[in-house]
């Protein structure tokens, strides 16, 4: 048994339609009736002031550009429906999305699936999805000590992924960065920062 039918919805949502990548783009200025006297001011980008994110369940913290936008997507599953949770924040006139993806998996599928064989299922449908080449994978663990999979990935439209993925208490979490080959080099401490910065909260 595998994930692989709700992964298509996160990787389809998050990755292959670009939509939360924003490209910042200088509005063309209107036509003047006189000639201009001074030099154009070039305006600096706006800078996120990031603070520290609790999920409405209390399940997760992480640090965040600004309050993320939250929706809800529903996938019919073999298990049933599965609702996944969907977290995403943009900062201004950056190519870059940070979001945080989980959905929870019924208490028997959870209890005997091994969370190795969900968190490389999880990786191989993100790549044959979004139709990108592996660049480097690592299995890690959460700050609780919950066994997880980094893995960093690039699309044919030049999206690079950097995705940690962890299971804990049957919850699949998907911790991502997804940004162009430019912004990646000059976010490269940011990103890592960001990713760091995630803590799964056990309930009682």
């Amino acid at each position: 048994m595998t994930i692989k039918s709700l992964l298509p919805l996160i990787a389809a949502t998050l990755v292959c339609g670009g939509s939360f990548i924003v490209e910042a783009r200088q509005p063309k200025p209107p036509a003047a009736a006189v000639k201009p006297v001074v030099k154009p001011t070039v305006s600096k980008p706006v800078q996120p002031q990031w603070k520290l994110y609790t999920a409405p369940d209390g399940r997760f913290s992480i640090l965040m550009p600004g309050s993320p936008n939250r929706n809800t997507e529903y996938q019919k599953t073999y298990m049933g429906e599965i609702a996944l949770q969907i977290f995403v924040a943009q900062p201004p006139k950056q190519e870059v999305a940070y979001i945080v993806a989980y959905n929870d998996f019924p208490y028997s599928y959870g209890q005997i699936t091994d969370p190795q064989a969900v968190l490389n299922n999880a990786r191989d449908m993100a790549l044959k999805t979004t139709k990108s080449n592996l660049i480097s994978q690592r299995n890690i663990r959460s700050s609780n000590n919950h066994p997880g999979k980094e893995i960093e990935y690039i699309n044919s439209g030049g999206k690079i992924t950097i995705n940690r993925m962890y299971i804990a208490q049957g919850r699949l979490y998907q911790v991502m960065a997804i940004t162009t080959k430019k912004q990646h080099k000059t976010l490269a401490k940011t990103i890592t920062g960001y990713l760091n910065s995630f803590h799964v909260v056990l309930k009682n």
